[in-house]
């Protein structure tokens, strides 16, 4: 998995609090933005969150983008919808030799390793001859419709893996941009950073956690699984582990 912050919105925690700051002040924008340091910045930042006024972060947005993911995470994904997402298209990409994820647990033992290649090998050789009975089929076709040999094969191999991608497992990998901005991302860590999170959505959500930190610590530094705010809303389903996540997440 390569999760990479690719862009986000510049001196993103002095505009939310600008923003903010508009709502108790009746000062010009550009005199709010003069006056605010980084201290004062951080200070407002803290206070505006402490009262759990949300709305004003939503001014600063971050666009993340991920190789190595599975098909299966991307369901998991979408669910969270206030959310910008671009994602590789397995109907105009044809995967020559898919690349795939691998739980933990199944990379661990050897015999279910051993099972899980095979399948992945018989998907790929399921594909492949999907992808060349359909291409010729299509071929074919547009051939006797009068398109000339090299449009032909190249409509030919577009209609053919349309098809043939409905073989292609859930553990195929993808690639994808997505942006989210403060609030929606809030919203995710909370889900997604959670232990009761599957286990591949929670190892991007940690790693994306980790780079809007650097950029805006402020903003953040209060982000993570919802037992952070001192209780566990999964009930009987709790991991048990609040004062663990507490002291890695706050450091406390």
């Amino acid at each position: 998995m390569r999760v990479k912050l690719v862009q986000y919105t510049p001196d993103c925690e002095k505009l939310i609090a600008s923003g903010a700051k508009l709502c108790y002040s009746s000062a010009g924008i550009d005199a709010i933005s003069e006056n605010l340091d980084r201290e004062g910045t951080e200070k407002f930042l803290n206070m505006l969150l402490s009262m759990g006024h949300e709305s004003p972060v939503e001014h600063a947005t971050f666009t993340f983008a991920v190789e190595g993911v599975s098909r299966s995470l991307l369901a998991q994904l979408t669910r969270h919808r206030i959310a910008s997402y671009t994602v590789k298209s397995q109907r105009y990409v044809k995967e020559g030799q898919f690349e795939y994820v691998t739980p933990p647990e199944i990379e661990n033992d050897e015999k279910a390793k051993e099972i899980y290649i095979k399948t992945m090998e018989m998907e790929q050789k399921a594909y492949n001859e999907l992808t060349d009975i359909l291409q010729k089929k299509h071929y074919e076709t547009f051939i006797a419709e009068g398109k000339d040999e090299k449009k032909a094969q190249s409509m030919a191999e577009k209609k053919a893996i349309e098809d043939a991608r409905y073989v292609l497992p859930n553990s195929c990998s993808t690639t994808l941009m997505m942006t989210f901005n403060t609030r929606s991302l809030y919203n995710f860590f909370e889900h997604r950073c959670c232990e009761r999170a599957q286990w591949e959505i929670r190892e991007m959500a940690n790693i994306m956690l980790s780079l809007v930190k650097e950029v805006a610590p402020v903003l953040f530094k209060k982000s993570g699984p919802p037992c952070l705010k001192g209780t566990c809303p999964e009930g009987k389903m709790s991991c048990g582990k609040m004062s663990e996540k507490r002291n890695e997440y706050l450091g406390s």
